[in-house]
């Protein structure tokens, strides 16, 4: 006798109502593991403890991989589905501890307040429990009421504007106001604050943007520049919030944001008006392409769907930064020409060359990508 075609054959519901059952058990054992994680968030923010253990998380994660193959269950799915729990409880965590703050109270300033990132650091010190105020273009006849009594004072202004910011802002700072940055470059704006403020002084960039709705992992540059010791809770601040706080020398940081944001954003800008100059159908060309050109294709548009005037002044930034720029336009010059002159075979044997050169963050690379690339498999 044929199954019913619309209940499907015996016993199918019944196991669907196991399922189900199953499910609604899953999410409740996730309710309750995320009030636990509220019991952790109060004894961390009494201990001042920072959110981010590495090695504790990473022990989970191996325990849960070794039960998953002991039950028969993939460890790699394991895994994936306890990385997602953790971060989750990780963000909860953070947004939990941000609203106390290192210093509460204390009066932090920021300059170019209303800006994209500006604002952005205005609200999370204000949810903290810190006396923000704002301090933009039309508001210097005002700004010895505002700095005065002013523990921090950030400068979020253009790059093209912050060392002559910095020089105007200097005189109203009590001597004991730390005075920072949060621009892309450090060695003109340190040495600026440096001259015009006698008190702490140390320079900050933020590795994301104000789009992120966390702070969780995410990186900020630290560049230290004087009495490292009354900056320490400025940078204390960042990490409770979440974030990794790298220091190094403002002159390493320029020499490396370069590469990491000059030639990356410049390369990415030309080949995108690349394919606007050649008026190319971007729709055509996704419905026959590889995941990877989508991703790749993803961060060119991601890079048109911001601030033009931002990426400007990044990509322009100093006269090293332009030269860099000029050789790498060279390079691609000296690549086309060896594939015209030599062909394959030229292109093979520098392609080893620079694979050898690259050495194991190849396999890194390649597994990362992958990983990407499921995911976006998985989301389209």
């Amino acid at each position: 006798m044929n199954a019913d075609s619309t209940h499907g054959p015996p016993g199918l519901e019944t196991l669907r109502g196991d399922i189900d059952a199953l499910d609604q058990q899953i999410v409740e054992l996730l309710a309750r593991r995320a009030a636990k994680v509220q019991e952790v968030v109060a004894l961390k923010r009494a201990a001042h403890l920072p959110v981010y253990h590495a090695a504790r998380e990473e022990n989970l994660i191996s325990q849960r991989r070794d039960q998953a193959a002991r039950v028969g269950l993939d460890p790699d799915f394991v895994e994936e589905l306890y990385r997602c729990i953790i971060r989750q409880s990780r963000v909860r965590q953070t947004a939990h501890v941000a609203k106390t703050g290192v210093r509460p109270g204390a009066t932090v300033v920021i300059v170019g307040g209303r800006g994209r990132m500006g604002s952005y650091f205005a609200r999370w010190f204000s949810e903290s429990g810190y006396a923000v105020r704002v301090l933009e273009a039309a508001d210097w006849p005002e700004a010895g009421r505002l700095c005065a009594g002013a523990a921090l004072a950030l400068v979020t202004v253009p790059i093209a504007h912050t060392v002559a910011v910095i020089r105007r802002l200097a005189p109203f700072l009590p001597e004991g106001c730390v005075l920072a940055d949060l621009t892309s470059l450090k060695v003109a704006p340190v040495k600026a604050m440096l001259e015009a403020h006698p008190g702490p002084v140390v320079g900050l960039h933020p590795l994301f943007g104000p789009s992120s709705s966390t702070m969780d992992q995410q990186v900020v540059v630290a560049t230290p520049g004087r009495d490292a010791p009354a900056c320490e809770w400025v940078l204390d601040q960042l990490a409770d919030w979440g974030n990794i706080v790298l220091s190094i020398s403002p002159e390493e940081h320029d020499e490396l944001m370069d590469l990491v944001q000059g030639v990356r954003h410049f390369a990415t800008f030309a080949f995108g008006k690349f394919l606007a100059d050649r008026n190319v159908n971007l729709n055509r060309t996704l419905e026959f392409s590889s995941p990877i050109y989508r991703l790749e294709l993803g961060m060119i548009g991601r890079l048109f769907a911001q601030d033009g005037a931002m990426y400007g002044s990044i990509i322009c930034a100093s006269p090293e930064r332009r030269a860099l720029l000029r050789e790498y336009v060279d390079s691609l010059r000296r690549s086309a020409e060896l594939i015209e002159r030599e062909g394959p075979a030229g292109f093979e044997r520098e392609f080893a060359r620079v694979a050898d050169w690259f050495g194991p963050f190849c396999g890194q690379a390649l597994r990362e990508s992958s990983f990407l690339i499921e995911k976006l498999v998985e989301r389209f």
